[in-house]
């Protein structure tokens, strides 16, 4: 800063340059719009599958939705029913955690996705 000039763009009352154009879709919003056309989506990048979906991957694929149950257990809340979180290693290579809609779930049980209620929250149910 020079001595009694002033260069911040607060001081100066200028404001910093916007960049136009369309604002990017957050990968949440779009994975959620793949949720409620009924299809699973994930990332790919030089790597391989990418999921939770980021920022910065522009790459989109479907997946077919089938899986295998990698790790499951149970939650007993004191007020509620019983539910199991389960991570399912889906056959294109990532992995996600949800839940298994069956009486009984096994590790190695194979599973398939679907949309479950009106925020169509991605569950599996065997294959």
């Amino acid at each position: 800063m020079v001595r009694g000039r002033l260069t911040r763009p607060e001081r100066s009352g200028r404001r910093a340059p916007v960049a136009c154009g369309a604002v990017p879709t957050s990968p949440r919003t779009r994975f959620e719009e793949g949720c409620a056309r009924g299809v699973l989506l994930y990332q790919a990048d030089a790597s391989g599958p990418v999921f939770p979906p980021r920022m910065g991957i522009d790459d989109w694929r479907e997946s077919a939705g089938l899986g295998t149950v990698h790790s499951t257990t149970w939650v007993r809340p004191r007020d509620g029913e019983p539910r199991n979180i389960a991570l399912v290693d889906l056959d294109e290579g990532f992995r996600m955690m949800s839940r298994v809609d069956a009486g009984e779930v096994t590790i190695g049980l194979r599973v398939r996705v679907r949309f479950d209620g009106a925020d169509h929250i991605p569950v599996f149910v065997p294959a």
